[in-house]
């Protein structure tokens, strides 16, 4: 006899619940950023391709926002994200985009664009925000680091991630009003550096984010490391054209999290299928004994496997 329905939502509670727990419980204590002002950005000066001075004026007109946003906060009294965005001010700091608003949105540039064949944008998982930037722009400069000439890395803060206590983090809800900023940055990206060779590199609740994008985003490679899933059965059912690959670490907690997807109105919560397993069908690389966010710590097997993806010489291209 086939179970009923409410026979299998009986069943899919428990691990629905234990879903819940395993994201929230390793990072307990976690404190949710309050909401600070900051001013409107100016508006984004026109990149052109093969033009430097167009890319300088940019990072000028940004890093202005930067500053602007940094008084803001300090008005506001909130020295934390005052000192945050006067470090990410500070000389040498390029950011292709900026708005301080609504928990912080961000695209900054470690390496030169400027001629570069190889372009990875990395895509960051739940609770970052401009409090915790540095964990991403760390994890760009390692990358950077380790990638050879005429290679960039974007870090995109381009949605608002959802706090890692929060029920958002167990939707696509917070990914899918992610995908438009990132389909216009890739789609920018091409534009004006037409053969350069783009990667997403998608961490934790970031491979969301880039499996809802997938089919309309033009990209050489989408890479999943330590990814709760991404709310489709299989790597085909993203529908996209680029090398789908996916990694975790020996040491990365993500790893106990349930692999469940079970409709609860006025959501649906968790995101299914392990991309590691056979059946997702991604091409798996070798992430060492990474922890969750240890995935880009220089000198660690799974920054080395990382860096080889984005060079195009990883071992299972297409």
């Amino acid at each position: 006899m086939r179970p009923s329905p409410r026979g299998r939502g009986l069943r899919r509670a428990p691990a629905v619940a234990l879903l819940t727990a395993a994201v929230a419980l390793p990072v307990s204590g976690a404190a949710r950023p309050a909401a600070v002002p900051a001013p409107v950005p100016a508006a984004l000066i026109p990149l052109v391709p093969d033009s430097p001075a167009a890319l300088d004026a940019r990072y000028a007109a940004t890093r202005a926002d930067v500053r602007a946003a940094s008084r803001a906060a300090e008005d506001h009294g909130d020295r934390r994200r005052a000192g945050s965005l006067r470090a990410m001010a500070g000389k040498g700091r390029r950011f292709l985009a900026f708005d301080g608003r609504d928990g912080g949105r961000s695209a900054e540039v470690f390496g030169a664009l400027s001629g570069a064949h190889r372009i990875a944008v990395l895509v960051p998982g739940a609770g970052v925000d401009l409090d915790h930037y540095w964990r991403l722009g760390r994890d760009a400069e390692a990358l950077a680091g380790s990638l050879g000439p005429r290679s960039a890395v974007v870090a995109w803060l381009g949605y608002r991630a959802p706090s890692m206590l929060s029920a958002r983090a167990l939707t696509t809800a917070a990914a899918d009003r992610g995908v438009p900023q990132l389909v216009s940055l890739v789609a920018e990206l091409h534009r004006v550096w037409p053969g350069a060779r783009v990667s997403l590199l998608c961490h934790s609740y970031g491979s969301v984010v880039c499996a809802r994008g997938a089919s309309r985003l033009d990209v050489a490679d989408i890479v999943l490391y330590g990814s709760p899933g991404t709310g489709a059965p299989d790597a085909g059912a993203l529908h996209t054209a680029a090398t789908v690959w996916a990694g975790r670490g020996s040491q990365d907690w993500i790893a106990h999290v349930p692999h469940v997807r079970a409709g609860l109105p006025p959501h649906t919560v968790g995101f299914g299928t392990d991309p590691v397993s056979p059946g997702f069908g991604a091409q798996v690389f070798d992430a060492g004994s990474a922890g969750h966010s240890d995935y880009l710590r220089p000198g660690s097997v799974s920054l080395r496997s990382l860096a080889a993806i984005v060079a195009g010489t990883a071992a299972g291209h297409a």
